[in-house]
């Protein structure tokens, strides 16, 4: 074993990403309902990922979401409830990009076909006080899931046909910005320097999971928005990371509704 420093780091080599890959969510779900012994059950066409979980716990409390019974995902459980006569399926608390994409592939695989997340961030240039949302349209790669399924670039973009498709959407609802965002593994690695950096190249929050999830989206052909719900100055002043009323649910599931009224 060489202590060397490779001329290429191991996030960027071997990654061949034109070549199909050994293990499948398909396999991977159908071993799993073989072992739980359940039967093949689609999710529903749209789904949610909630990385907070604030909207998962404000739809059970509220007596709004049952359980997905067909959902085999070794580590979420899924909820289902209505949104505006639309059957949504939503996962809460997966964190982070490699989580995030895991459970994505898993819910295209299971028979979903628009993916929407929802997740607080930090506020990098201010657009005025927290909460708002930023409908993200591209995340810049500083985290490493992004690289498996597409060659290195400085940006991850949302699919541009379901972009021009939400303009004007969100008039006279909760405020919507769109913009560019810094998609992160290390949220304690935000050194004043990085954000500064940030902020020069017009980023207008920090979140986990946009730059992989829009990074799958374009290697499977798979239709995902991001959200970024920014609720925060990344603790910078006293009683910061309030998100509203709710949690911010009947906020987040507002800016949702608009979504999926445009795109279905």
């Amino acid at each position: 074993m060489s202590d060397a420093t490779p001329p290429v780091p191991p996030i960027l080599s071997d990654k061949h990403h034109e070549s199909p890959s050994a293990f499948t969510p398909e396999s991977l779900l159908r071993e799993a309902r073989r072992q739980k012994g359940a039967d093949t059950v689609a999710v529903p066409k749209v789904c949610l990922l909630d990385p907070d979980g604030d909207i998962v716990r404000q739809l059970r409390a509220d007596g709004h979401a049952q359980r997905h019974q067909g959902w085999v995902c070794y580590h979420t459980d899924m909820w289902v409830f209505d949104l505006g006569g639309h059957e949504i399926g939503v996962v809460g608390c997966a964190v982070g990009a490699p989580f995030a994409v895991l459970v994505a592939e898993e819910m295209f695989a299971s028979g979903c076909e628009l993916l929407l997340s929802v997740t607080s961030s930090g506020q990098i240039t201010p657009q005025g006080a927290p909460p708002y949302f930023i409908l993200i349209d591209q995340a810049w790669r500083d985290e490493g899931t992004s690289y498996h399924y597409l060659p290195p670039s400085y940006w991850s973009a949302a699919p541009e046909g379901l972009l021009s498709r939400l303009d004007s959407a969100f008039e006279n609802g909760p405020r919507v910005l769109t913009g560019a965002t810094w998609t992160t593994d290390a949220p304690f690695r935000e050194t004043e320097a990085a954000i500064a950096a940030a902020r020069s190249r017009g980023i207008l929050a920090v979140e986990m999971e946009a730059a992989a999830l829009y990074a799958f989206a374009k290697a499977r052909d798979r239709d995902v928005i991001c959200l970024a719900h920014v609720t925060n100055q990344m603790g910078t002043i006293e009683g910061d990371f309030e998100k509203g009323e709710a949690n911010g649910t009947a906020d987040a599931l507002a800016v949702v509704s608009r979504i999926i009224a445009r795109l279905c």
